[in-house]
């Protein structure tokens, strides 16, 4: 059987990327610039004659554009696609839209203490803060996170395993992919994921293995062949 392999890419830049808020479950498009950047990965992940069997992603608006110029780029607009909505971001309730900064030093650090540095806090810490700080009571617990965001991976993966095994394109959110992360391989150091960046995973006999966390070098790669590299 071939090897399932996962190409899972953050979305483009969007407005609220871009002023700093935290997007959650709200929602705003990509900007010039992220639309750019995603025509930049497309291009790289061409440029490596990579072809896919089926394409995934959210069903926020922001993953719908991302992955809409992807197919396009590729010419692979023919492929099945889904929506799912288990691998949508975090929910952050009532704090969704807000800046990121008030969210991450200002409504954690009150919750943990002033001397807390967020950076430092588990993802199990910061969904038990988000959650006891929403006002709305719609931000998810922990444990809710973590099993949606596994059984939609799991059975993105499964579905292609089902199939022969191959290649699949992913298009998810910047928490959510780090969260997979580190519930698959708690090692690897936590770390932002750039707009457009590509975390790849590979599954075999049930189990996933992580292969690369945050690529940039098809953005890289990508944008060279736009500005008139070889």
């Amino acid at each position: 059987m071939v090897k399932t392999t996962l190409y899972i890419a953050r979305h483009g830049k969007t407005m609220f990327n871009t002023i700093g808020r935290a997007q959650g479950w709200s929602d705003t498009p990509l900007t010039a610039a992220g639309e750019r950047g995603i025509k930049e990965l497309a291009v790289g992940l061409k440029s490596f004659d990579l072809t896919f069997k089926e394409a995934f992603s959210s069903d926020s608006g922001r993953t719908l554009q991302t992955m809409e110029i992807i197919l396009d780029e590729l010419g692979q607009t023919d492929i099945p696609y889904t929506r799912d909505k288990r691998i949508r971001e975090w929910c952050f309730g009532s704090l969704d839209g807000g800046y990121d900064a008030e969210l991450f030093f200002g409504v954690l650090p009150r919750i943990y203490g002033t001397d807390i540095e967020f950076r430092k806090l588990t993802y199990e810490e910061m969904a038990a803060g988000i959650f006891e700080a929403d006002t709305a009571g719609w931000a998810q617990p922990w444990e809710v996170i973590k099993e949606r965001i596994l059984s939609g991976f799991t059975d993105i993966a499964k579905k292609i395993e089902a199939q022969g095994g191959g290649k699949a394109i992913v298009v998810s959110h910047g928490m959510t992919i780090s969260t997979l992360v580190y519930l698959l391989a708690p090692e690897i150091p936590k770390q932002n994921l750039d707009n457009g960046s590509v975390t790849v995973l590979s599954y075999e006999n049930g189990q996933f293995t992580v292969e690369i966390v945050g690529d940039m070098s098809y953005r890289l790669r990508g944008a060279e062949v736009l500005d008139g590299g070889q």
